[in-house]
């Protein structure tokens, strides 16, 4: 199984001077050097825009073709292009992307996906056609990226003849994965052939086993899209690991996760209700793929003394009340998807994501309010004591 390192460059609290957003991209730059130099398989990036403190990341393809020049091995991803084509047009994705990969050297691993609501009403996209765009935009590239001219009509989306440049330097084209989050979604990411970078936090590992059936029961009646048949299954996990559980505590890890979980909500108008009713109600997360709320709003701060112990620690962080940090470690302890740790604890989580099918979980690190240092700290223990052992395994 392999290890990929999964990026929103986030920043929260108010602008701290001038060089505020400078410093989220020098931090992360370095972040990204040392994943290389340690053995990581990829550096994902998301794209979203409009979601200062939550993502800095409004132009992954420009922070990803930087990377390119500071690192040598590691796979350089887009976590995905948001492919509604009011955001993205088709033909500035396949030249972008051939871009990377060709200056990257051949590295390029790239995602499309839907985007959410906040980002829809920004750029005026209907909801209702962005998965069709989507599965559009996954069988134009393979096209447009091949040797020729190119042309394509249908009721979406119509170029006339032209010759796409520049053409990948990966032949015969790249990897292509697409975000999903629902059996359904992942099992027609495998019959179209394409990855999956499964948008699933939270979920327990009986819930990634039977997304893994999908995506597997989608793969067997594989008709490929492309040349390149990306079986892979990568999914989304909060991470930090330590030497020691004192420093796993110590790290304040536990408290970035509940921060990340709430600033989603009122950044995109989706989660807080989303992981909120999942949990008290232990629903699988894509039960509740229709609990849109509005965007841009303040969340309602709820029981400070909720029944369900997460709920609770969200509801007390919402409120400005401050979290015991052991508290806070031990309720997330027992989530499967939470690698929040030692090396021990890390390494039987990891284990039983490899034992649902998974074949690469991408690492969110750098989240929250953890300091720079932290995070680097927690990038070397994986790197040293982990990653030999799911790369020979």
């Amino acid at each position: 199984m392999i290890l990929d390192i999964f990026s929103e460059l986030q920043r929260p609290g108010p602008r701290r001077g001038d060089d505020h957003e400078g410093t989220v991209y020098r931090d992360a730059i370095e972040q990204a050097v040392l994943a290389d130099e340690l053995g990581y398989g990829c550096w994902w990036q998301v794209e979203h825009h409009g979601a200062p403190q939550f993502s800095f990341s409004s132009a992954p393809d420009m922070f990803l073709a930087v990377l390119s020049q500071h690192t040598e091995r590691i796979h350089l991803g887009h976590s995905g292009v948001l492919a509604p084509y009011a955001i993205n047009h088709p033909l500035r994705v396949a030249e972008r992307a051939a871009f990377l990969d060709v200056i990257s050297g051949g590295r390029l691993e790239l995602g499309l996906a839907r985007s959410v609501p906040s980002e829809w009403d920004v750029f005026g996209v209907d909801p209702d056609i962005t998965r069709e765009q989507v599965n559009e935009v996954l069988r134009l590239l393979p096209r447009m990226w091949a040797e020729g001219p190119f042309e394509w009509h249908s009721k979406t989306f119509s170029m006339p003849r032209r010759d796409v440049t520049p053409k990948p330097l990966t032949r015969p084209h790249p990897r292509l994965w697409v975000t999903a989050g629902s059996p359904e979604s992942f099992e027609a990411a495998g019959r179209m052939g394409v990855g999956v970078l499964g948008t699933v936090m939270l979920s327990p590992m009986e819930h990634l086993e039977m997304l893994s059936e999908a995506h597997q029961r989608g793969l067997a009646a594989c008709q490929p899209i492309g040349e390149v048949v990306n079986r892979q299954l990568s999914v989304l996990a909060f991470m930090h690991c330590a030497e020691t559980e004192q420093q796993a505590i110590e790290s304040r890890a536990a408290e970035a996760v509940i921060w990340f979980m709430n600033a989603q909500a009122e950044v995109f108008g989706v989660a807080r209700e989303v992981y909120l009713r999942t949990l008290r109600e232990k629903l699988p997360l894509w039960a509740n793929e229709g609990a849109n709320i509005v965007p841009g709003t303040r969340q309602e701060i709820g029981d400070l003394d909720d029944p369900e112990p997460l709920i609770r620690l969200m509801n007390r962080q919402l409120a400005g009340r401050e979290i015991d940090p052991v508290e806070a470690y031990e309720v997330l302890l027992p989530l499967d998807a939470v690698l929040i740790g030692d090396i021990d604890t890390c390494r039987r989580k990891l284990r039983a994501y490899e034992a649902t099918g998974v074949d690469r979980v991408m690492c969110l690190m750098q989240l929250g309010m953890l300091p720079h240092e932290v995070v680097l700290r927690s990038l070397r223990t994986a790197g040293k004591f982990l990653l030999p052992e799911l790369a020979s395994a």
